[in-house]
């Protein structure tokens, strides 16, 4: 492609060659600089991609974006004799979203956008919400924190919002596996990072908000967390908001997109509301219902459990109904969909519950085992461990939560990473030792939850915390194969076959 149309919808100055030459890619890891690319030198809280220009010039790049000029007399050696275009913009960040979008021919505007924004909720909500689409037969792409999800191509992700080249080229490959719809995760890092600048979302979410992401390398105080939250709804042209948080007006204040508002507040006027709130608890399943009002009418179900949830179905049923889909499709959907690694139950038994869910810090452990409270289980066993090379007080923190909350708790392997178990778990210890919790000890994650399993009793509620979706166990820098979701069917399996016996005679399916 052209570099000048690359660059037409970016202010720049051309400060030396021609802006008339065919570019075979937008670059911005100098790793994957080949001949006839663009490097963009991005600028960010760990290194700044000027330093690679000679790197660049050295492997063929064609053409340069840089933001600052000095760089140019800094690395003289490299850039006076080459043929190479140079481009000065204000910040190459920006530059490299406006020019990804050219590059791959704007495939925002070939899909339906919808972008979620908050602290709690966004991973769930987005799988949902995709679930709830490709069961109505709209096909749907992903971008979020777990993996990006194009047709029937699954690729981890590294960053809740990717690089902006890196959505554009998601886009561009929805479109291509003729998907009509993407859903996507729009993190507070993403915003503030123009990784989503130039796109106009059709739709904007707001789950809520509390803090979070607040440190030296992500946002230095909850104000600048909260401003680049509200980026989202100056860029689209709906937004869906949650009217009950506590900072909605906030997100609100300035915002450009037309309005749709949603709340469990029978007080409060809201375009689409949920009330007759109950818990679902059959067959060893777990989940919620509730009636819908308001832009529809009906009845809702779940079977992802927690009073969470129902905000997390209520925004999907909004944003559903805002794209068009039936009403009864809405439904169906929801009560089929689940969210790998996310309170996800498996069904291995009608007496009691098996639930894998990613809690690995002492909100979200406290978070998902009160929830679990609620449903009023035989007994509560958590199974979880911690992270090596992370702070020893979170460990303590977690052992706190979980002792106070579960009735038994297993505390096992998690990513000791280049730390000795041992000594990860007596941290773990402490805090559970702090609140009197109850508990044994199993090193090895799969005999931790065999143990669980093979010692359930009737309405027992077995969660796993800590591992989730991920399908390794990281030890001395090496990942190591480990899912939880194979490593529960192989127990299951040994159950089944007789090598593995339930000690408390409980049946299983």
């Amino acid at each position: 492609m052209n570099l000048e149309k690359i660059c037409e919808k970016i202010e720049y100055k051309l400060l030396r060659g021609s802006m008339d030459i065919e570019v075979a890619d937008v670059i911005y890891d100098s790793r994957r600089v080949a001949p006839g690319t663009t490097f963009v030198c991005m600028v960010g809280a760990v290194t700044d991609g000027h330093k690679y220009i000679p790197d660049a010039i050295k492997k063929g790049a064609t053409a340069l974006v840089i933001q600052r000029e000095d760089a140019l007399e800094e690395y003289a050696d490299a850039v006076d004799g080459a043929d190479v275009t140079i481009i000065l913009v204000e910040s190459t960040r920006r530059a490299l979203a406006y020019m990804a979008a050219a590059y791959f021919d704007y495939p925002a505007k070939k899909l339906t956008t919808v972008g979620l924004t908050g602290t709690k909720g966004k991973t769930t909500t987005t799988f949902i919400i995709q679930e709830v689409l490709n069961h109505a037969g709209a096909k749907a792409g992903l971008i979020g924190t777990i993996e990006n999800v194009i047709g029937d191509e699954h690729i981890p992700a590294k960053n809740t919002t990717p690089e902006s080249y890196e959505i554009h080229r998601y886009m561009h490959m929805m479109v291509e596996a003729g998907c009509k719809y993407l859903i996507m995760e729009v993190s507070s890092q993403g915003l503030k990072f123009d990784r989503t600048t130039g796109i106009e979302f059709d739709y904007g979410v707001f789950t809520n908000l509390s803090p979070d992401h607040i440190g030296p390398t992500e946002h230095p105080d909850f104000e600048d967390y909260l401003r680049c939250k509200k980026i989202l709804f100056n860029q689209c042209k709906t937004g869906i908001f949650n009217l009950d948080d506590p900072y909605v007006e906030e997100i609100m204040e300035g915002h450009t997109c037309n309005v749709v508002t949603m709340s469990l507040d029978e007080g409060t006027e809201a375009d689409i509301t949920a009330d007759n709130i109950s818990f679902i608890k059959e067959d060893g399943m777990l989940g919620m219902q509730f009636d819908v009002h308001g832009m529809m009418e009906g009845h809702a179900k779940t079977h992802i459990p927690g009073k969470f949830s129902v905000y997390n179905a209520l925004t999907t049923v909004a944003v559903c109904k805002c794209l068009g889909i039936e009403e009864d499709a809405i439904f169906a959907g929801l009560e089929e969909a689940q969210v790998k690694g996310r309170v996800e139950l498996i069904p291995v038994s009608d007496q009691f519950s098996v639930i894998i869910d990613y809690a690995h810090n002492a909100l979200s452990t406290r978070s998902v085992l009160k929830t679990l409270k609620e449903y009023n289980p035989h007994r509560l066993i958590a199974v979880f461990g911690a992270g090596g090379n992370r702070s020893k007080v979170r460990r303590y923190n977690i052992g706190e939560e979980a002792g106070k909350l579960a009735d038994l708790c297993i505390v096992t392997t998690d990513n000791p990473r280049f730390e000795s178990l041992s000594s990860i778990n007596e941290d773990i210890k402490e805090g559970l030792n702090s609140v009197g919790g109850t508990y044994i000890e199993i090193d090895d994650r799969k005999e931790a939850i065999a143990y669980a399993i093979t010692n359930a009793e009737p309405g027992d509620m077995i969660i796993m915390l800590g591992k989730g979706h991920e399908t390794y166990i990281e030890i001395e820098g090496l990942r190591r194969h480990f899912s939880e979701h194979e490593a529960i069917w192989e127990i299951m399996d040994d159950i089944y076959s007789g090598r593995r016996i339930m000690t408390k005679g409980t049946s299983i399916l």
